[in-house]
């Protein structure tokens, strides 16, 4: 509960000085509290831990709370009589074992994302995959067949498509002329999808039924959708190695330990919520 002790007025003492270049030392003792060192180390990892609205103050400002803040818990930590808690002593046990968890996987991230790694996962991803045509096209919607007729003839006669979608569609794309954007294959129904592709740039279609209504389509241009670059996907491809190689790392240690759960059997779930048995 002592983690974001930082008092208004221990922030409100804003330091004049700034840290010589040999302070810049993790080992650098800061503060001696009855013989107990307080080290810059100590204060960057306790900046770390602190909430969004704390990481955002000024420097001098937070190096002036987070010592006040070790301080302080020091004293109290030092006047502590007799033993502790037990859900404090289970705290201190989960908390070794999650940041010691962390980094062991800290090095397992690092074997797995290694740059060869990424370069051969894009590589495999990608291989083989054929350039997907994309369309870019534009439509107007409306209720009936002879309607759409009516507009297909007001456009071949030098209607201007975006001006008449504005005007006449009664889809959502009508105030946007009636441009839909770029899309592949399996983004629109069937129906539309076969008239968009049998289109050269520039035609207008037929009439073209959807369960929406009856559809009057542009096509405004084609392209070849490419293969994405390495850093477009870096991010997923890095996201599926890391959850290869937790999984991969998790089996190799499961396989080659001795795990007993039985004593979980016949437990109630909900005793995890009985804080009077940690007292």
């Amino acid at each position: 509960m002592m983690k974001h002790l930082l008092s208004l007025p221990a922030l409100g003492l804003v330091a004049a000085m700034a840290l010589p270049a040999a302070a810049q030392d993790a080992d650098k003792v800061v503060a001696t509290v009855n013989g107990t060192d307080i080290t810059i180390g100590h204060m960057i990892v306790a900046r770390a831990t602190l909430p969004p609205q704390f990481q955002e103050l000024p420097d001098a400002v937070l190096f002036n709370g987070i010592l006040e803040q070790l301080v302080q818990q020091t004293l109290l930590a030092q006047s502590f009589d007799g033993e502790l808690p037990k859900r404090a002593q289970l705290s201190l046990e989960n908390e070794t074992r999650s940041l010691t968890a962390g980094e062991t996987l800290e090095k397992v991230f690092a074997s797995a994302l290694n740059p060869v790694a990424v370069q051969s996962a894009y590589e495999a991803r990608f291989e083989g995959a054929e350039a997907a045509q994309e369309y870019n096209a534009s439509h107007i919607l409306l209720e009936t067949e002879e309607a759409a007729l009516a507009v297909k003839e007001e456009i071949e006669g030098g209607a201007e498509f975006a001006a008449v979608a504005r005007e006449k569609s009664t889809g959502p794309s009508g105030p946007n002329g009636g441009q839909l954007g770029w899309f592949t294959t399996g983004a629109m129904v069937p129906s539309f999808e076969a008239a968009v592709i049998a289109l050269e740039v520039g035609e207008i279609s037929d009439p073209v039924q959807t369960q929406f209504g009856w559809h009057v389509i542009i096509l405004n241009e084609t392209r070849v959708q490419e293969r994405p670059p390495l850093e477009q996907v870096r991010s997923e491809i890095e996201e599926t190695l890391r959850a290869e190689a937790l999984e991969a790392r998790i089996a190799e240690l499961t396989s080659g330990a001795e795990i007993d759960q039985s004593g979980a059997e016949g437990v109630d779930p909900a005793v995890l919520k009985d804080l009077t048995l940690v007292e």
